[in-house]
Parts: structure tokens; C-alpha cells; sequence
């Protein structure tokens, strides 16, 4: 427990970051170069300010009692001295950016994500997730790009922003074609009934910061976990698009032979 006002770092760490159930009861600052900081169940009670590099850090379950900014640091960090922080430890990590690996459980009404990759982000189970502040060049994962064969048939998907959770699931169904991110630990049991609420709360977050375009694939998401979640419904799989495209209100060359009943894409 930090009761006081605390400013932690700058610290390099090559591997795991323990803070999970840590309280903050003061303004706090952290300068963290580290692969994998984990805040689970941590208890914010005050300002914060994490800034970090090279992380893939875990805030399920967290409480934010205040706002509270995630943000990648651009540059290197700096001594009291003015010298530069070494980061040969970290040689090996993907990249500096900061990348979210859950925010399951936490109130979203609370942070600012500025700068950071949400490809892998599992949020089903976020409250509030309609409230979420995203800032900066945040990114999230994409469909596979190209043509692919799906048992002698063409299929392409319509380019849009999708969630690890629906990625997840789509590379483990058969007859998945490839570039579904495959593995993401957490997102095994999630279904189309539970990601579309989660894609609803993403749209609409979008629509309030006036970004249309991006509320728009969001929109598009929300639609298809209702149109899989809808048993014995016959509906066109909207998701894929033969070469030449097909008409909306039918059923697409790719999906024909499985009418009736879910398509191999998902």
C-alpha cells in the first residue's frame, strides 16, 4: 500500500512487473520500461499517471477511483541527471508501445487510453465501456487482408476493426481460413452474446468523440455477433465477399452450401 505520493521509476524490467492488488492512496507516477506489468485488482485512489514502454500490461479488474491517463512514453526515460535510461534488456521486445492486455473488470469511465494497441485487449466483462476515452493513434486488430479458399470457394472479408475475443473465436471454428489471430488467453468461452454488447459500447463511444468512420466498424461488428447470436435464422453472411461481391439479400457464393446454418468463417 502507497499511501503517500509516489513516483516509482524510471525502472526497467525485462520480464514480469508485480503490482496486481497494490493501493495507491496518493497522486502517483510511474516510469516503467517493461514487458509484461501486471495491475490486477489494483485500487487507484487518487491521480495517476502510468508511462510506459515497451509494456503489454494487464488491468483487469483495477479500480479507478479518478481519472487516469495509459499512455505510451515516445522517447526513452531520463535520469535525474538528464541521462538517458538504458533499455539493453528489453532488446528483444516488439517494439516501445504499449499494448493493453485486458480491461476486464474495470470501470471505463475512468481512464484515457492515449497511444496504445488494443489488438489483444480483452474487454467483455468492461463496465461502462461506452464512456471509454481514446486518444491518439489507438489500434485494433484487422480481418485477414486477400482472397482465401474455403473448400474450393473464394472468401474475403470486409475490411473493418474487429476484437481479439471475435478473432479468437473465428481461428478456432473449422474450415477458419488464415490470419485470425489465433491464441488469446482469456478469450476461449467468449460468443457472438457477449461481444455484441461490447461492440454496441465501442460504437457508440466512437459516434460521442465524433469519430463516424470509426464507429462505423464497430457498427458493422455489433451486427454480425446478433446476426451469428440468432439461432435457426437464415441470414447472408454480410462478413464475406466473393471476388465480384454479391447482393446483400441473398445468401454469398462462399456461405451457399452451409444455408441454414452458421458458415465455416466464424
Amino acid at each position: 500500500m502507497f499511501k503517500r505520493p509516489a513516483s516509482i521509476g524510471p525502472l526497467v524490467c525485462a520480464e514480469r512487473l508485480m503490482l496486481s492488488e497494490a493501493v495507491f492512496d496518493g497522486p502517483t507516477t510511474l516510469a516503467l520500461a517493461a514487458r509484461r506489468p501486471e495491475c490486477r485488482r489494483t485500487r487507484w485512489s487518487s491521480t495517476a499517471e502510468p508511462r510506459l514502454r515497451h509494456a503489454t500490461v494487464d488491468f483487469s479488474h483495477a479500480v479507478f477511483e479518478y481519472p487516469l491517463t495509459i499512455a505510451a512514453e515516445p522517447r526513452p526515460f531520463l535520469r535525474p541527471g538528464g541521462q538517458t535510461v538504458e533499455e539493453d534488456a528489453l532488446a528483444g521486445s516488439p517494439g516501445a508501445e504499449v499494448r493493453l492486455a485486458s480491461l476486464r473488470g474495470v470501470d471505463a469511465a475512468r481512464p484515457v487510453l492515449a497511444d496504445v494497441d488494443l489488438s489483444q485487449c480483452l474487454f467483455t466483462g468492461t463496465v461502462h465501456l461506452d464512456q471509454v476515452r481514446l486518444e491518439g493513434a489507438c489500434s485494433f486488430g484487422t480481418v485477414p487482408s486477400g482472397t482465401h479458399w474455403v473448400r474450393r470457394r473464394p472468401v474475403r472479408f470486409t475490411p473493418r476493426r474487429t476484437l481479439a475475443e471475435e478473432r479468437c473465436r473465428r481461428a478456432r471454428r473449422p474450415a477458419a481460413v488464415r490470419g485470425w489471430n489465433a491464441e488469446v488467453s482469456g478469450a476461449e468461452h467468449v460468443g457472438p452474446a457477449q461481444l455484441a454488447p461490447v461492440y454496441r459500447a465501442l460504437r457508440k463511444a466512437f459516434e460521442d468523440s465524433k469519430n463516424e468512420p470509426g464507429a462505423a466498424d464497430f457498427y458493422y461488428g455489433e451486427m454480425e455477433m446478433r446476426r451469428y447470436d440468432r439461432i435457426n435464422t437464415l441470414a447472408p453472411n454480410a462478413d464475406c465477399r466473393t471476388p465480384t461481391g454479391c447482393c446483400p439479400a441473398t445468401v454469398c457464393a462462399p456461405c451457399a452450401p452451409w444455408a441454414g446454418s452458421p458458415p465455416p468463417c466464424f
